[in-house]
């Protein structure tokens, strides 16, 4: 990982940000830290990328890896999907059934809501798209939530990326980022959970102004 690492920080720009990125929303397991971190510590020590255009590019590398997993799943439908989940391939792309039914009794629960809040969970992002898509979620809304969500999740590691390029000399980045890894995983957490209290908010009123109209 480290050598796959130092050939993206030697390469790093607008097209590599968003292949991997699209990697890592597919079903293929990647780490995002390890792109959006090191291109915005790039971008503040040498001025050749931009920290918007570095989250705006993941995001739409994330909507595209997201749209594979959204589309395989529209199309092939459930009995397909589990059977793949069952496989050895499946196990070696950290895919099983369990973690599938998990997304999918996610996806139950929250509805749209829970596609942008999917992209912010470790366990559920690269999967969240898959119930989506067996469910036949309408792709602009599907489109729009994981904008939504993976770009608040670019945020936060572009963030992260720019406090170390202000902080930290190249040699301990990769250190830093996997040391931090888990501190990333808290703050989108509390991230999540400030954004759910707001969204039940949001509902009570709107309950309350149609009980009133009544």
């Amino acid at each position: 990982m480290e050598e796959l690492y130092l050939w993206i920080a030697d390469n790093m720009n607008y097209g590599v940000i968003t292949f991997f990125m699209a990697v890592e929303s597919s079903f293929i397991p990647f780490p995002s830290e390890i792109i959006i971190i090191p291109a915005a510590y790039i971008a503040i020590n040498q001025g050749t990328l931009s920290l918007p255009l570095i989250i705006l590019f993941g995001t739409i590398g994330a909507i595209l890896g997201a749209l594979v997993n959204y589309v395989l799943a529209y199309k092939l439908g459930r009995p397909i999907i589990h059977s793949f989940a069952d496989t050895k391939l499946s196990h070696m792309l950290l895919i099983d059934r369990p973690g599938v039914e998990k997304a999918e009794a996610y996806f139950a629960e929250h509805g749209a809501i829970g596609t942008f809040v999917g992209r912010l969970i470790p366990a559920i992002r690269q999967l969240i798209s898959i119930p989506a898509g067996l469910a036949k979620m309408n792709l602009s809304k599907f489109i729009f939530f994981t904008f939504l969500g993976a770009g608040l999740w670019n945020s936060v590691l572009a963030g992260l990326g720019a406090f170390f390029g202000h902080t930290l000399p190249e040699a301990q980045l990769i250190e830093k980022v996997q040391h931090y890894s888990h501190y990333v995983k808290l703050g989108i957490a509390a991230i999540i959970f400030v954004a759910l209290v707001y969204y039940i908010y949001l509902v009570i009123k709107a309950n309350r102004e149609t009980s009133q109209r009544q």
